[in-house]
């Protein structure tokens, strides 16, 4: 691991980039700025190595208003519908940022918070923890939240995301990261070429706000159907009114198998590259999001712009508007408990 200067925050904080890398030319450089992963660097399948993840070539790109590039957000990751919820019947409201919906924490949620950083030192593996605390009523959350994520690169080329907190009150937690990766490389035009496969048999449709009806419905026989490998492409502006309301696909999918148990969420082949990400969690769910919302406006590392759906997004989460729907897993945790959940990237070619 090394560590290298990356820019100032407006009050003058230095801000550093931590690069770790593992024995088979896989980099992953990540900056204590919303603990956010800036480059991932893969081999395709002749061995010539790529940056596969969308971002900014300095903190300043990432100080701008930007879709959270890299970043782990929270307090709660995805919606909360009118940014209310309540917990023993008291309501707590939330900064709105997402048309009448809380999104990704707020106004200045965890991708806007420079981390503490701490190399964990490994003899087959290279590991960056990132620490904060989130005080009480931060963005309209209740208590006091200390935050651990800690990033593992090992040379089985898979890089691990594990998450921790704590709170001294009762509160919601839903932590993920917003890589948007693009396994042609970044900036390579867009993804639809892409072959994505999601094990899940069902998803969670959303009404217009794009919060969950509260419904799990099957995806047989519509174009949520990823359970066989499918060009992302293919069925990505069909006349379906989930596929309207998304722009394309913007939504949770219910993971096959037990919460809790590490198991396979998605697998995505980019094929002229033949590079394969596997993603793996312990997470009831995974938003699919393509980009939908990308337009031309940003330019990233080594001057590429970003064009719609130049980038994918694999968050593994809890369901949106958890704290609001019983029926779904809860996202409560309770004074004085502990949070944790991990995903896997597990990198390949074919």
């Amino acid at each position: 691991m090394n560590k290298q200067p990356f820019g100032k925050m407006a009050d003058g904080t230095p801000v550093d980039l931590y690069s770790l890398k593992n024995k088979n030319g896989i980099q992953v450089d990540i900056t204590p700025y919303g603990a956010t992963v800036v480059r991932l660097i893969t081999p395709d399948k002749n061995g010539a190595l790529g940056d596969v993840a969308l971002g900014f070539e300095t903190l300043d790109g990432y100080l701008k208003d930007e879709p959270y590039f890299g970043a782990v957000v929270g307090r709660y990751g995805n919606r909360i519908a009118k940014g209310r919820f309540k917990i023993d019947g008291h309501e707590y409201k939330l900064a709105v940022n997402n048309g009448e919906n809380s999104l990704h924490g707020g106004l200045k949620g965890f991708d806007k918070h420079v981390w503490q950083a701490k190399e964990v030192p490994g003899s087959d593996k290279a590991a960056l923890e990132l620490t904060m605390t989130s005080p009480d009523g931060d963005e309209g959350y209740p208590g006091k939240l200390d935050v651990k994520v800690t990033y593992t690169l090992t040379d089985n080329n898979e890089l691990y995301l594990d998450y921790w907190a704590s709170p001294d009150k009762d509160t919601v937690v839903n932590l993920t990261n917003h890589t948007y990766f693009n396994l042609a490389g970044q900036g390579q035009g867009d993804v639809l070429g892409h072959e994505m496969q999601l094990f899940a048999e069902k998803f969670t449709p959303v009404d217009k706000g794009l919060i969950p009806t509260g419904e799990l419905r099957p995806v047989e026989g519509t174009p949520f159907d990823f359970r066989k490998p499918k060009v992302i492409g293919d069925r990505i502006n069909a006349d379906e009114e989930q596929i309207k309301l998304g722009g394309g696909y913007d939504h949770n999918y219910v993971v096959d198998g037990q919460p809790g148990v590490m198991r396979r969420a998605a697998r995505v082949r980019e094929p002229k590259t033949g590079r394969v990400l596997e993603v793996l969690t312990v997470e009831p769910g995974v938003q699919f999001y393509t980009g939908n919302f990308l337009d031309g406006t940003l330019t990233g590392k080594g001057g590429k712009v970003y064009p719609k759906r130049s980038g994918f997004c694999l968050e593994t989460q809890h369901f949106p508007d958890s704290p609001n729907q019983p029926k779904f897993p809860t996202t409560l945790v309770k004074a004085g408990a502990v949070y944790q959940t991990s995903t896997i990237w597990r990198f390949s070619t074919e």
